[in-house]
């Protein structure tokens, strides 16, 4: 670990969300922990530090990229029925004792997690973007690890995906600043968030702070991206209708077009004694997403066992504008102008203007990228 350490420490650029302070110390404003770092001090992030006064952040590799369905993140109004190339580095400003992403979320704080430094794939924004075109994506999505704690990174990437006309997504745990939010709104069309439970002290379980977690879902649509939010729903944690009524609740005084997700907790990470999530669970979550106002909410990771929540609908009419299995599309009828074909009614999102070329059925393996 102390070597993998040293070798992400030595693959790092200036940074630049940031405050500068007194005695040499900056304060990171990458996330809501807002580390103040005095020189040689790391954030809770662990790859964010203080060089001399100067902030170093990650840059310039990747521990994993491949291209796969971009339901897979999920995302149900982002160009269904596409790929995206996905990358992610090392690292987390969260703790999740049910991390499903763990072995590179947590591989600083977890020597089971068996990543070492011939893992780290040293590449470009080019490359990544090249790499992305020469497999047909049309998106470019930071995951794997919290995004937001490499935004510099992300950023690069990012301006040249969307000079190569891809679209960009974060997939994050919103544990954001307005600061960040600020920052990557010219290079970033799409923002997937976790809003893992509406308790403080399940959040400070975590590692955060629920409050901050809500202010970057409703700054995040404040500033134009398309917004899309996902619940991992785990037994005995979150599961329950008082909580999923509150979650809601919220969601729809936001906006009641933002898809919620519920998706399957399996054993994972620290968490091995809980069990799965019955896909009774996930419908009555959904249930109570449309009762209390949501216009689309979607059940994942359980395909074929959730009926119809995994399909998108028309809100004003019901007919059905999109049939998913799993992460394939098996039927697409959105309009080139975003609408429902029979009522004509707007259906938000971001889709494309050739339905007729939305694939449908398989779509094979993720294709791995090696630079």
């Amino acid at each position: 670990m102390a070597a993998l350490q040293e070798v992400i420490d030595q693959l790092t650029a200036p940074g630049e969300l940031f405050t500068r302070e007194e005695d040499q110390r900056v304060r990171c404003t990458a996330c809501a922990h807002r580390c103040l770092l005095k020189p040689g001090q790391r954030g809770i992030c662990r790859v964010r530090y203080n060089q001399d006064g100067e902030l170093r952040v990650p840059f310039g590799y990747v521990l994993s990229a491949q291209v796969d369905p971009i339901e897979k993140k999920p995302f149900a109004h982002l160009l269904p029925g596409s790929d995206a190339l996905t990358f992610g580095m090392v690292g987390c400003n969260f703790h999740c004792d049910f991390c499903q992403n763990w072995v590179s979320a947590q591989a600083l704080r977890e020597p089971s997690a068996r990543i070492g430094a011939e893992h780290l794939q040293r590449v470009t924004p080019r490359q990544l973007v090249n790499f992305a075109l020469r497999s047909g994506a049309q998106a470019v999505v930071s995951s794997y690890n919290e995004p937001l704690i490499t935004s510099e990174w992300a950023a690069a990437i990012f301006k040249e995906a969307h000079q190569a006309g891809l679209k960009t997504a974060y997939v994050s745990n919103g544990f954001a600043t307005p600061e960040v939010l600020a920052y990557l709104q010219p290079h970033l069309d799409a923002y997937k968030i976790d809003l893992k439970c509406m308790r403080e002290d399940g959040y400070r379980e975590l590692g955060g702070h629920l409050q901050d977690v809500l202010d970057t879902i409703r700054g995040a649509l404040d500033l134009g991206l398309w917004v899309e939010v996902v619940t991992l729903v785990i037994p005995g944690f979150n599961d329950s209708s008082e909580e999923l009524w509150e979650l809601s609740r919220f969601l729809v005084s936001v906006s009641k077009d933002i898809p919620w997700h519920v998706t399957a907790f399996h054993p994972d990470y620290q968490r091995l004694e809980t069990e799965s999530t019955p896909a009774a669970t996930l419908q009555r979550a959904a249930e109570i997403g449309e009762e209390a106002g949501l216009r689309y909410v979607y059940a994942g990771n359980l395909p074929g066992r959730v009926g119809p929540l995994e399909n998108t609908y028309c809100p004003h009419c019901r007919a059905r504008l999109i049939t998913r299995r799993g992460y394939t599309v098996q039927e697409y009828h959105i309009t080139a102008a975003g609408t429902c074909p029979q009522c004509g009614a707007p259906i938000p999102g971001v889709w494309t203007d050739k339905p007729e070329q939305v694939r449908l059925g398989g779509w094979g393996l993720p294709r791995r990228a090696q630079f």
